[in-house]
Formats: structure tokens, C-alpha cells, sequence
């Protein structure tokens, strides 16, 4: 086989494959024994025709499409496999250009390939993140919070206010017509929480038990989603929480310690630990974008797109692909199609850029992944969609994404050494130390465990550390090892020229 590559843009390329008909023997005999288990000619068992007979019952062109729907991607693959600095990202577009029966098959494979980059030096960034504060009223707003956990509900006779909790009944009718699935009873709700229905809050305010109310809202699930209807809430009643008196008696019952100054002091430090990893992860972002922004970096058009599309697709799909819905969306939010376009254009070019440039690093850096970091990323990643390891190794293997999952691990990876070598001050200018929480050779800490996640724990009063997953909670995850062979896998193709082809 032979193979030629052309630059056709820094992030473009084609390449020529001629395959001579010689290499494609193995090719040829399997392509007969298929069509001779699918076809059926007297005087012969299925499978057993010989080939001349195939030939003359179906035609020789029958043949080589087979042949060739089989050996192109093959070829494809050992193509660039051979070439010299051409990283394919995408689908390449795959043209025969000739059959010369007897002699040779050649084609040509257009493909968007990962541009050179010039990456910064890591010692020329520096970043600045905020300082760790930890304030009382952010003590005392935790410890309000978990006093909320042990509070009582008690009956009241007043109209409902701001955080009581009220049972509703609630009916909604869209055209007159009842809306059954908008339809409970007895449902408790506390006022003020917001994200059930728009209006709900407004018109459950100042109603007491055996009261109602009707506004208009909009319905975002069912059949009926997007249209609006006629709501109807009916308050049965009216419920406020008495929370306990903070002092050492409640320390002892929602705690392992014995006084209320032991449980401040405990809640002050597990604060002042969110506030640590939001600087970890503050850090991690600036560095990123500071990288980002200081190299320059040529994108491909068609991956580009893809992300438009997709981005595009993904919006629209949320009003049942209706575009005039959304685009009465946009306008009652005070934007147009137009600039949503001109959005999800900027927002796609960024984060192509950002996975390219992260890619260069970790190349650069020569980081690798190993099964261990790939299983825990995907133990990690099941309980953050609730489901079992195995479960999610079998839907993210059948929608073709183990190998994403192995880059982004491996891109993280790479981020958290940048972050390491660079300069990182607080606001008041004193240097940020980030090696504890960064961890040992890189390790991923501030992705293992997000700061984010982090601070929605304190926020809701939690008084039990984030666990770091660990492989050992992996023990299901039979087919991770297998990403690391298929993150190289090569993308399936679709030729031009009127014959198809795909990877196996």
C-alpha cells in the first residue's frame, strides 16, 4: 500500500491511499463466503458456491463493493497509522477515486487533524485567587442550617409566609381542558424554594388553609410543555418550623461533640476547607485560561460546526425542535436567534480551542493514564449520573464515549501540572501552596473531589467530609481497562463516490 499525505490548512489534510489488489486477497475471500451465506443457487449449499459462480449470478461489481466497503477503513487506519505528525480529530471524508479491477484501489481521505501549537511557559503565569475567609455569619448560617435538619413542623393559623411549609392541591387546565398529569393533592412544599412552577411562590404568599388562588404559568414537562395554563393551588395548611436552641444539648444530639463551641469550631474549619478547594479550583480555572488566552491556536472548521450543531440541537430539541417556540423564548428572555447563534459559535470555538491546547499539554507533558485513574473517573462519573458502574461502563461503550472519558482524564491531568508550575498569589498577595491539595505526581484532586460539590455539602449543612472515590469501590467496572485501546480507535468513515464504508 502506498499513501501520500497534503497539507491542505494547518488543520486540514488529505490523504491519498493506492491499495493494490494483491493486499486485498483476504479481503476478497471474505466478501465471497458473506455473499454466498446470503444468496441461495441451485445445485449448491448455502456457503459452498464457488466464486466464478457468484460472480456470474450477481455481477462482479457486487463483489467489489464488499470488498471495498471492508478494506477502506482498514486502510484508512494503517494510512494514518504511517504518517508522520497527523493526528486526525473527526470523521474523514472518504472519496473513491479508482477501481482498477485486477490492479488497484485508490481513494483519498479528507480529515481535520490537530494543528501544531506553541504553548507558554508555565513559570510566565501567574494567577491571583481570592483569599480563604471564613466569617461568623457564615458559621452561624451552617449551624442554622443543620439546626434546620432537627427543626418541628407545627400547625399554624395565619396566612403562609416566606420559608413556612404549606400542603397544596394543585390542578392546571390549558384551554379549559384539565392537565392530569399537573394534578396532586396533599403535596408539601415550603415557600420560597422555588423550581416547582413559575407563580407558585407569589400566589401561595398570604393564602391560609382552606384558601386558593389562580395565576398563569407556563408548563415545561407533559404533553402540554411550553403552553401556558390556568394554575390552581389550594392551601390545607399552614405549617412553620421551630428549629432547636443552639447550645450544648443540640451539639450533643446532631453531633459527636459535647459542647455547641466544640460543633462552631468543627463547622469554622470544615468551612474553612470548602473555601480551600474553591481557591484549588479557582486556581485550576485561571490557569486554564490564562493558557488558553495566551496561545494561539488555528481551529478546525468541521469539528467547530459539530459543536454548533450539536449545541443547536440540543436547545431546540427542548421545545420538540419547534424553532418558532424558541424563538418566542429568546425574545421574552431579550435576546434573538441571531445572537444565540453568534453565542453558541464563540462558546463552541472556545472549547475546541481549550480541549486542543489542553491535548498539546498533555502531550508535551507525556502524561499517561493508567486503568486505575480511568476506573475511578468512571466510578466517579456513575454516581454522579445514580448509576451502577457497570451500567454506565455498558451505555458510555455502546454510545462510542470510553474514549473521551480517557481524555478528559488525561487532559485533567495535565491541567493540574500547569497549575503546579505556576504562580498563584491570593488577593492580598500572599503565595498560594496548592501541592497538598493538587497531591503527589499531579494527582486529580481538585477533579476527584469538586469544589463545587464541596461547598454545596456545607451549604446544606452537611457534617460528613466528600469521600474520594477509590478503585476499590470499582470492582464491577470489568471493561474499563478496554478504553485505553479504544480512545485510538479510529472514527467511523462514510466515502464519497457512492460507495459506503465503515470502521469495524
Amino acid at each position: 500500500m502506498k499513501s501520500t499525505v497534503e497539507r491542505l490548512s494547518p488543520t486540514r489534510v488529505r490523504i491519498n491511499v493506492e491499495v493494490p489488489f494483491d493486499e486485498l486477497k483476504p479481503d476478497f475471500d471474505r466478501a465471497y463466503r458473506k455473499i454466498a451465506q446470503q444468496v441461495r443457487i441451485p445445485g449448491f449449499r448455502p456457503g459452498k458456491a464457488p466464486a466464478r459462480i457468484l460472480e456470474a449470478r450477481l455481477g462482479r461489481d457486487v463483489v467489489l463493493d464488499e470488498v471495498v466497503n471492508n478494506a477502506i477503513p482498514v486502510k484508512y487506519s494503517e494510512a494514518v497509522s504511517t504518517a508522520d505528525a497527523v493526528s486526525p480529530i473527526g470523521r474523514p471524508e472518504i472519496e473513491v477515486t479508482e477501481i482498477a479491477d485486477g490492479d488497484h484501489l485508490a481513494f483519498t481521505a479528507e480529515v481535520d487533524v490537530r494543528p501544531e501549537i506553541t504553548l507558554p511557559d508555565f513559570d510566565d503565569i501567574a494567577v491571583t485567587v481570592d483569599d480563604i475567609e471564613v466569617t461568623n455569619e457564615q458559621v452561624t448560617e451552617q449551624l442554622d442550617n443543620l439546626r434546620a435538619r432537627f427543626g418541628t413542623l407545627t400547625g399554624v393559623e395565619r396566612p403562609a409566609g416566606e420559608d413556612d411549609f404549606v400542603l397544596l392541591d394543585l390542578s392546571a387546565a390549558v384551554n379549559g381542558e384539565p392537565v392530569e398529569e399537573a394534578t396532586t393533592t396533599g403535596f408539601s412544599y415550603q415557600v420560597g424554594q422555588g423550581g416547582l412552577i413559575d407563580g407558585l411562590d407569589e400566589a401561595v404568599r398570604g393564602l391560609s388553609a382552606g384558601e386558593s388562588s389562580t395565576f398563569t404559568s407556563r408548563l415545561v414537562a407533559g404533553d402540554h410543555s411550553g403552553q401556558d395554563a390556568d394554575v390552581t393551588v389550594t392551601v390545607t395548611a399552614v405549617k412553620e418550623r421551630e428549629l432547636p436552641a443552639a447550645d450544648d444539648e443540640f451539639a450533643q444530639l446532631a453531633s459527636e461533640f459535647d459542647s455547641l463551641d466544640e460543633l462552631t469550631a468543627d463547622l469554622r474549619e470544615r468551612l474553612g476547607r470548602v473555601r480551600r478547594m474553591e481557591q484549588v479550583t479557582q486556581a485550576r480555572d485561571r490557569v486554564l485560561e490564562a493558557i488558553v488566552d495566551g496561545t494561539e491556536v488555528p481551529l478546525p472548521e468541521t469539528v467547530v460546526a459539530a459543536e454548533v450543531d450539536s449545541r443547536l440541537h440540543d436547545a431546540v430539541h427542548t421545545f420538540d425542535h419547534d424553532e418558532e417556540r424558541f424563538a418566542e423564548v429568546l425574545r421574552e428572555q431579550g435576546s434573538t436567534r441571531e445572537e444565540f447563534d453568534a453565542d453558541a459559535r464563540a462558546e463552541a470555538e472556545r472549547n475546541v480551542k481549550t480541549r486542543l491546547v489542553l491535548d498539546a499539554l498533555a502531550d508535551r507533558e507525556e502524561v499517561s493514564v493508567s486503568d486505575e485513574e480511568l476506573t475511578e473517573r468512571i466510578v466517579f462519573q456513575a454516581q454522579q449520573y445514580q448509576m451502577p458502574p457497570e451500567e454506565f461502563v455498558r451505555r458510555v461503550q455502546e454510545a462510542g464515549q470510553l474514549g473521551a472519558i480517557f481524555s478528559d482524564v488525561r487532559r485533567s491531568k495535565a491541567l493540574i501540572s500547569a497549575v503546579g508550575a505556576a504562580t498563584v498569589t491570593d488577593a492580598s498577595g500572599r503565595p498560594v501552596d496548592l501541592s497538598d491539595l493538587l497531591g503527589p505526581e499531579g494527582a486529580d484532586a481538585a477533579e476527584t473531589v469538586p469544589a463545587a460539590e464541596a461547598a454545596d455539602d456545607a451549604a446544606e449543612g452537611a457534617v460528613s467530609d466528600a469521600q474520594v472515590v477509590s478503585a476499590d469501590d470499582a470492582q464491577d467496572v470489568q471493561d474499563a481497562e478496554d478504553a485505553l485501546d479504544a480512545a485510538d480507535a479510529p472514527a467511523p468513515v462514510q466515502p464519497e463516490g457512492g460507495r459506503a464504508a465503515t470502521t469495524a
